[in-house]
C-alpha cells in the first residue's frame, strides 16, 4: 500500500503530523524579526534539552558536520588527542582529526564492545605533561548498537585537567540522559534527523566555557564552520549565513512536543523500546550484537544474522517496514531496529510481529509463534 512505509532506523526517524505541517508552512525571511522571535524560543528550548546553560549553536549541517565543526574549532594542528573507536561514528572522528593533521591516538574496543574507560584513565593518568588536548567519544555507538560509559571517561578527563571532552552524542541527545552542565562535557555534538523527530538538515554543537577558551588558540581552517560567527549571531537570535527557515520553525514543533512529555519520560521511553526489542529478539532466537543490557544502546539494536539482507528485504517487501543494515564488515551480517525518536509502544509492536511474521516466511524456527510479541508486551508492561 502507498503512503504506508515504516522506518524503523536510526535516521531518518518517524516525523509527528504538527512537525509536518510545520514544515509546509510558507517560509519567513531569515533575517525577519518573526524568525528572530522563532529563533529566540528554539534556543531557550535547546538549552533545555541539552540540560546547560552554555551555547547551543544551530548549523544548516548533519550531524557529521556538527561534529567536525565540534572538532575544527577547538583544536590546532599537532595538537595530540585521543579518539575512542569501537564502531564506524568513532572512526569517522579519527579521519576527521586525520584529514586535518591532528595528532590522533585511537583507543579502540572490538566492535559490539564498548569502550574501556581504564584504558583512558591510564593513558590520561600517564599524560604529566599535560599535551593531550582532547578526548573524542561517540555516546551511542550508531554502527553496533553499544552505549559507551560517557560519564566515566570524562570522569578521567576531567582528572586529567587541561583536555577537552568532545561528544557525538547524535544517537542519544534527545533519547538518553546527557546532563551536560552537571558533567561538564564541553563540546557536544548532534542532528536533527534522530531524537529530535525532525527530517535531515540541521545539525548542534553545545560549547562550554572551557572550549571557548582553546577557540582563541585553534589555528585549523574554518569559514562556514566556523562556531565563533555562530556564537556572535546567535547572540542576536540570529545566524551568519541563511539557515534552513522551516527546519527551524519544525524544529521548535517538535522542541514543544518534547517538553510536553518531559525529560525523564522521554528516556524512560527510549529504554523501556530497548528492553522490549531486546527481549523480543531474544524470544525469537536472533542473536544481539551488543550482548548485554548495561552497555546496550536505547537507541539502536544491532541483531546478528547471516539473514540479515534477507530479512531486511522481505519486512520491507510485506509488510513496509524499514530497518537499517550493517555497516562496513558488518554489511550482510547484521541488522538494525531503530527506537529512536518519535516511537511509540504500538510501533515496537508493530515491528516485532512483522519481524516474527518475516521470519516465519524466510522459514525461521527454533520459536514458538507469538514468542517475540508476547516478549515485548510482557517488557514494555515491566517496571
Amino acid at each position: 500500500m502507498e503512503d504506508k512505509l515504516m522506518l524503523m532506523i536510526p535516521g531518518p526517524t518517524p516525523v509527528p503530523e504538527r512537525v509536518l505541517l510545520a514544515l509546509a508552512k510558507s517560509p519567513i525571511g531569515h533575517r525577519s524579526g518573526d524568525f528572530t522571535k522563532i529563533m529566540a524560543d528554539v534556543t531557550a528550548k535547546l538549552k533545555w534539552l541539552h540540560q546547560t546553560e552554555n551555547d547551543v549553536l544551530i548549523l544548516t549541517a548533519s550531524g557529521t558536520g556538527a561534529m567536525e565543526a565540534g572538532i575544527i574549532n577547538f583544536l590546532s594542528k599537532g595538537d595530540r588527542v585521543l579518539v575512542g573507536e569501537n564502531g564506524k561514528f568513532g572512526e569517522r572522528w579519527g579521519e576527521v582529526c586525520d584529514a586535518f593533521g591532528i595528532k590522533t591516538e585511537r583507543v579502540k574496543a572490538e566492535w559490539g564492545q564498548p569502550l574501556d574507560p581504564e584504558a583512558f584513565r591510564v593513558i590520561l593518568e600517564a599524560d604529566t605533561e599535560k599535551s593531550i588536548k582532547a578526548v573524542i567519544i561517540t555516546h551511542s555507538e550508531t554502527s553496533t548498537g553499544v552505549l559507551n560509559d560517557l560519564e566515566t571517561i570524562n570522569r578521567h578527563v576531567k582528572n586529567h585537567g587541561k583536555a577537552l571532552i568532545i561528544v557525538d552524542a547524535v544517537t542519544s541527545l534527545g533519547a538518553i540522559n546527557v546532563p551536560i552542565d552537571a558533567w561538564g562535557l564541553d563540546v557536544v555534538a548532534s542532528g536533527s534527523q534522530k531524537g529530535y523527530m525532525i527530517p535531515p538538515g540541521l545539525g548542534f554543537v553545545a560549547v562550554s566555557d572551557k572550549a571557548w577558551e582553546a577557540y582563541k588558540a585553534s589555528d585549523l581552517p574554518k569559514y562556514y564552520l566556523d562556531l565563533g560567527k555562530a556564537r556572535k549571531d546567535a547572540k542576536k537570535n540570529s545566524t551568519p549565513f541563511t539557515t534552513s527557515v522551516n527546519m527551524v520553525v519544525a524544529l521548535q514543533a517538535a522542541l514543544k512536543i518534547m517538553e510536553a512529555e518531559g525529560l525523564e519520560n522521554i528516556f524512560a521511553r527510549h529504554l523501556r523500546h530497548r528492553n522490549a526489542t531486546r527481549a523480543a529478539a531474544k524470544a525469537l532466537g536472533l542473536s544481539l550484537y551488543a550482548g548485554a543490557d548495561n552497555y546496550a544502546s536505547p537507541s539502536i539494536t544491532a541483531i546478528a544474522t547471516p539473514d540479515a539482507e534477507k530479512i531486511r528485504s522481505t519486512i520491507k517487501k510485506h509488510f513496509d517496514i524499514v530497518m537499517a543494515g550493517g555497516q562496513d564488515h558488518l554489511n550482510g551480517s547484521v541488522f538494525r531496529i531503530g527506537h529512536l525518536g518519535f516511537v511509540s509502544d504500538r510501533d515496537i509492536l508493530t515491528a516485532i510481529s512483522a519481524l516474527e511474521g518475516t521470519l516465519q516466511i524466510l522459514g525461521h524456527t527454533g520459536f514458538t509463534s507469538g514468542a517475540g510479541i508476547g516478549a515485548a508486551i510482557s517488557a514494555l508492561n515491566s517496571k
